[in-house]
Formats: C-alpha cells, sequence, structure tokens
C-alpha cells in the first residue's frame, strides 16, 4: 500500500469535535451512562461483568459476544462473525483481505471517507457510482450494472448512508445481492445506522444473510450510541475471508478490551430497549430540526433522510456553504459539516451541502445558537 491521505473529516474533528460548543454534526445516538447499561444486565451477564478479568481476549471475539452479535442476523451463528476494535478496523481489513492491484472495486458517492480511500489505495481500479440528489440519494441499480468490469471483485455500499441518510429501495439492493452472487463478486455492505430507519418498511435485510459473499459491517458506536465501547464487527459466511481478516488483525489491535466484550454483550441482548430509545430521540430531534429549517426557506433546503442520524442538508446562501460552517463554528460554536469533506476523487460531490446531526439530546440549545447566529449575521447595522 502507499501512504494514505489525511482522512479529511477526522482531521477536521481532530480541530472542532472536543472545542466547539455545540456539536451538530454528531454522527451517533445518545449515549448511555455505565450506571443505566448495568442496568440493563440480567442475572448471568451482570455475574459476568462483576467477576471480569484484564487478560487477553480470543481475536475473533469473546463466544458469549459473538453469539450476541449473530441472534441479531437470520440464519447466521458465532462462527460466522469477528470482532474488530471498532467498524474502521474491520473495514481495513476488509479492503486489504479482499482487493489486489489487479482487481476492480465499486463503491457508492458520496460516502465515509475510508470506503473509498481504501480501495482507491489497494485496487488496480475503482468506479465510482452516484447517489443522486434528485433522486432523493438512492441507489440505481443500471449505474452499477454500467460501472461493472471483468475484474470486479467487490461492490461497496452504506445503507442508511452516511452522510445523506438514504436507504436503497427493497428491490434495489436484493437485485444488487443477486448481481454479486451470479458473478461472484462480494457485497460490503456498511450497515452500522441499521436500525435507525423512519419507517420500519425501510429496513433492509442485511447483506451477510443474502448470500455468502455478503459481508456486514456493523459497530456499537452509531445505532446503540456506545462509542467508548469500541466494539465493532463482521459478519460473514464466508469464512475463508474472515480468516484472512483474523490474521490482519493480528498486526492491528490483536484482540478487543475483555470489559468491552462483557459490556457491549449486555448492550445487544437489550438491544431493542436501546434502539426504541435512540429512535424515539431521533424522531423527536428531526421534527425540532426541520422545523428549525421550515424558519429559514431562502438559507436552507431540506428533505428528512430515510435513517440514520444524519441528513445532508442544502444551504442556499450567497457566501457558500464552507464560508457558512466556518463562520457558525468560529464565531458561535456550532460545528456542522460542509460538503468538502465528502468530496470523492471518483466523482462530483455537490459542493452547496452540509452533514447535520440529530442523534443526541438537547438539540434545541444548539438550534439556539444556531439562530442567534443568523440573527446576528444578519441584523442591520445600528
Amino acid at each position: 500500500m502507499t501512504t494514505l491521505p489525511d482522512f479529511r473529516l477526522e482531521t477536521h474533528f481532530s480541530r472542532w469535535e472536543f472545542n466547539a460548543r455545540h456539536h451538530m454534526t454528531a454522527s451517533d445516538s445518545q449515549t448511555i451512562s455505565m450506571r443505566e447499561l448495568l442496568a440493563l444486565a440480567d442475572d448471568e451477564d451482570r455475574a459476568a461483568w462483576d467477576s471480569v478479568t484484564f487478560g487477553y481476549t480470543e481475536t475473533y471475539g469473546a463466544p458469549a459476544l459473538r453469539a450476541a452479535i449473530a441472534a441479531t442476523y437470520e440464519g447466521l451463528s458465532a462462527a460466522d462473525i469477528l470482532c474488530f476494535a471498532g467498524a474502521e478496523e474491520g473495514l481495513y481489513c476488509a479492503m486489504l483481505a479482499l482487493l489486489g492491484p489487479e482487481d476492480h472495486a465499486i463503491v457508492t458517492v458520496p460516502n465515509y471517507q475510508s470506503m473509498e480511500t481504501l480501495p482507491v489505495t489497494i485496487a488496480g481500479a475503482v468506479t465510482g457510482v452516484p447517489l443522486r440528489p434528485e433522486n432523493n440519494w438512492r441507489l440505481d441499480i443500471a449505474d452499477v450494472r454500467a460501472a461493472l468490469k471483468p475484474n470486479t471483485r467487490l461492490i461497496c455500499v452504506n445503507f442508511p448512508n452516511n452522510p445523506t441518510g438514504a436507504i436503497a429501495n427493497q428491490e434495489t439492493f436484493r437485485a444488487l445481492a443477486s448481481l454479486c452472487a451470479e458473478r461472484g463478486i462480494h457485497l460490503f455492505s456498511d450497515e452500522v445506522y441499521r436500525g435507525l430507519e423512519r419507517d420500519p418498511s425501510l429496513c433492509l435485510p442485511q447483506a451477510a444473510e443474502l448470500f455468502e459473499r455478503g459481508i456486514s459491517l456493523n459497530v456499537m458506536s452509531k445505532a446503540y450510541g456506545l462509542p467508548g465501547l469500541r466494539i465493532g464487527w463482521i459478519a460473514c459466511r464466508d469464512h475463508a475471508l474472515l480468516e484472512r481478516m483474523e490474521k490482519m488483525k493480528h498486526y492491528l489491535s490483536i484482540c478487543n478490551s475483555r470489559p468491552s466484550e462483557v459490556l457491549a454483550t449486555i448492550a445487544l441482548k437489550a438491544r431493542a430497549t436501546i434502539l426504541d430509545r435512540n429512535r424515539a430521540l431521533v424522531a423527536t430531534n428531526l421534527d425540532k430540526l426541520s422545523a428549525f429549517f421550515a424558519e429559514y426557506p431562502d438559507l436552507y433546503e431540506w428533505r428528512a433522510p430515510d435513517g440514520g442520524c444524519v441528513g445532508f442538508a442544502r444551504y442556499r446562501g450567497a457566501d457558500g456553504v464552507e464560508t457558512h460552517c466556518r463562520r457558525l463554528v468560529e464565531e458561535s460554536g456550532v460545528l456542522l459539516l460542509p460538503s468538502s469533506l465528502f468530496v470523492s476523487d471518483l466523482l462530483p460531490v455537490v459542493t452547496d451541502r452540509f452533514r447535520v446531526g440529530f442523534g443526541r439530546k438537547d438539540i434545541e440549545i444548539g438550534l439556539d445558537a444556531w439562530r442567534r447566529h443568523l440573527l446576528d449575521e444578519h441584523r442591520a447595522p445600528a
């Protein structure tokens, strides 16, 4: 591999995430305290927590954790699960295990940067498939078919999408899986926001459930709101692939944190409670955010996303989205992510958008600061 470029979004976050007063672009759900999480444990898991030790654990992940993860999939077992220190490690290992310099990959755009940067760095060729705003950012299977090459080895998608919140329709996603199965292509599906759909009918099947080369990436960070656990995983029935990724993990985290594995197991067993809570908060916040944008139709264009807890709003102001986001954070402490952080080497990305998040509590405090900024910015001089 050649040297990886800077991760634009994470570099931006390094400067502002913990310094901005109002983090209005967070990509995770509201977290909970240790006390709240342990209150969800059954007797067996509470005993496991009380007796936890700090030795190494299995590279694949603790058996109880893998069993709890497998229970969130139809037709999968613990043998189909490989755990990682967060989703990013899993994505990294998967790209290295799947691609080589003779291979071609297809990636949807816009996306989370590493899903594009890693294939571009590793594979011989990568083709972008656009998610278009005029199509509500929905995937068009015809674009995927047009991008196929004889050496296509991998197709990468992310639904609900980051940064748009779009979800492919059911027919398109199943057609994509069938296309991959027919051609022996792996389908890498980033599903970290699954469970936060606005309408349950939009919830897609998980790629690992559909065919042997389906790869599902998930994590405790986003829909569950537990990023501090640093527990992610890949589910896949291609065990040879899992073995290759495990060998790469030996050079990275080696194994997960034993206490985090126990806590993640508790959370997964209580997933219905946690996801119901987070969906309710997202729905409430989405109403507040939509009402805010409706107050400023000359400045913002907004369509509520299909799922997840982020959306990609359009800024109409003459100063441009980059200036607008910079002034908001520097002058009023309101952090948003301008579209320059989601640019692609494969396809043009709209330049008048910004990512806004609505998964955390007290969103109205940030919206009030945002309103005050707009009032000050547009107040006529005395």
